[in-house]
């Protein structure tokens, strides 16, 4: 059974694929990079000038002034702005429980988020070496193929090497992709933990003159 038609097809289809994993791999890259600047303060002057407003408006006790400000540019689409509108609009309750609140919201809304894309860069870095084993396996079948018909009239070396070399085209391909994805990750990992300190340290802060106020009200 001539089986070189058919793996000449699977060998381009993996070629597809590869090119497919590629593209998507640096989509999410590019998708989670970007979901971290917007949800991030781009220094930490810019983070203390914020909470420098907000803290003047709770001195004033002006609050709907405050979540104003939290729920404009520049500032709406942050996360700190973000969880402290809904501190403004639940000012009512305990102060445990509004820390409670915060905490959930910012871990169902904001880490969720990006722990679900960096799901999907994970699941990049799994297949694209898959795909180039793949390729290694089916090179190896063309190759054996063409040598157990070949019995009677010679192997032609060319062929061989085209089919060995495919399998290891593919193989470097997926380590190609893999292997700088596998470095993006730990950048973006290290973005994420730099994300949450931040946002921690500005929810805090802002609580801490949130609760003076109360107490002096």
């Amino acid at each position: 059974m001539n089986l070189t038609p058919v793996l000449d097809v699977i060998g381009n289809l993996i070629y597809a694929l590869q090119a497919l994993t590629a593209i998507q791999g640096a989509f999410l890259v590019i998708l989670v990079f970007r979901r971290i600047a917007q949800k991030r303060f781009g220094t930490p002057a810019a983070s203390q000038e914020f909470l420098g407003e907000i803290r003047q408006r709770l001195k004033e006790r002006n609050y709907d002034e405050a979540a104003q400000i939290c729920d404009s540019p520049p500032y709406w689409s942050k996360a700190s702005p973000q969880l402290i509108l809904i501190a403004l609009g639940n000012r009512g309750l305990p102060l445990a429980k509004l820390k409670q609140l915060l905490g959930e919201k910012f871990e169902r809304d904001v880490l969720a988020d990006l722990e679900y894309r960096v799901a999907w860069i994970n699941t990049v870095i799994k297949t694209a070496p898959m795909l180039g084993l793949l390729g290694t396996v089916v090179g190896m079948i063309a190759a054996f193929g063409k040598i157990a018909s070949s019995q009677k009239t010679g192997v032609d070396p060319s062929q061989l090497a085209d089919d060995i070399s495919f399998a290891l085209f593919t193989t470097a391909i997926g380590l190609m992709i893999a292997i700088p994805l596998v470095m993006i990750l730990a950048s973006i990992n290290v973005r994420i933990a730099k994300l949450q300190d931040s946002v921690q340290s500005d929810v805090g802060e802002f609580l801490d003159d949130f609760e003076a106020t109360t107490r002096k009200a």
